[in-house]
């Protein structure tokens, strides 16, 4: 599936609105980056967290989704989130790569970085492959 493709399938969702943009969209690596903006961060003035694990859960359940049998569906049934540092400004890149790809679950690590390439924070999550 190319980026245009997602970026078309997230329209009007979560992922457009919050402004990610999905820029490589492979089997094993999944890219999107976010501009911040004021709306993204917290009183103090940094990206707030939430924002760092939409932007990570978006991108890892898109890789799971590229990834799915014919017919099947996906949903998260496990994240955990590290955060290291505060982003600042400037524009945010979430790269997903897969720890497992199994029948029944995958498991993506998701690194989100600033502009510099320092971490902000790393999710896992643990998606479940929905057989219909």
């Amino acid at each position: 599936m190319e980026p245009a493709a997602v970026n078309k399938m997230w329209k009007g969702l979560l992922a457009e609105y919050l402004g990610m943009r999905f820029v490589e969209t492979g089997p094993d690596r999944v890219v999107a980056e976010l501009e911040i903006r004021d709306h993204l961060r917290t009183i103090r003035g940094t990206v707030h967290g939430g924002t760092l694990m939409a932007l990570a859960d978006a991108v890892g359940g898109t890789a799971a989704l590229i990834n799915l049998p014919e017919g099947a569906a996906t949903a998260t049934i496990e994240s955990k989130t590290n955060f290291f540092a505060a982003g600042k400004g400037g524009t945010l890149r979430a790269e997903a790569t897969p720890l497992h790809k199994g029948r029944s679950t995958s498991v993506w690590q998701t690194r989100v970085t600033d502009e510099s390439g320092k971490l902000l924070s790393l999710t896992i999550q643990t998606q479940a492959v929905l057989q219909k």
